[in-house]
Parts: C-alpha cells; sequence; structure tokens
C-alpha cells in the first residue's frame, strides 16, 4: 500500500510538461485472474476489441506482460486505478 501511496503523491508533482508524455499502461500476469476476467476488464476499461483484449492477455501470460494502450499519465491514471481495482496488477511506465 505504501508504494502505491509514493506512486500516486510522485504523479501529483509531476510538471505539466511530464503528463502529456506518453507512456504505456502494462498489465502483469498472476496465478489469481482467469482469463475471461482479463479479457472483460480490458474490454471495459480500455475499450479493446474482444481480439485486442484476448492477444494482450495472451501476451500477458506468455511475456508476464503487457503494454495494453498507451497514452498521457492524464488519461492512463483512470484506467490503472480501474484494472487494479478488479484485483489485477497494472502500472504506467
Amino acid at each position: 500500500m505504501r508504494n502505491e501511496y509514493l506512486e500516486e503523491v510522485l504523479e501529483e508533482i509531476l510538471t505539466d510538461e511530464s503528463t502529456v508524455e506518453e507512456r504505456d499502461l502494462m498489465v502483469y500476469n498472476d496465478d489469481i485472474n482467469t482469463f475471461d476476467h482479463v479479457i472483460d476488464t480490458l474490454i471495459k476499461v480500455c475499450r479493446h476489441t474482444t481480439e485486442q483484449a484476448e492477444q494482450c492477455t495472451w501476451i500477458i501470460h506468455y511475456k508476464g506482460k503487457c503494454a495494453v494502450k498507451k497514452g498521457t499519465l492524464r488519461e492512463l491514471k483512470p484506467m490503472r486505478d480501474a484494472i487494479c481495482e478488479a484485483g489485477i496488477d497494472a502500472k504506467i511506465v
């Protein structure tokens, strides 16, 4: 929890210039969530097509992570939060 708080504080103090810089929303593999749950979450949160979500989920499964969306910090933060609320590990990198 402490790391998440520090991440949020650091994100808040970033300059306006850094919030327009493009970043990746990275989703990480775990042994808890099902393929269907991850696919449904990517469709709902990232507005992926079924095919995009399935491809990302397979990449997450085999490679351990996948950049599921590109955008500014301002665009990606609500998506990251929603994915994490769904119990899936995600970070903005």
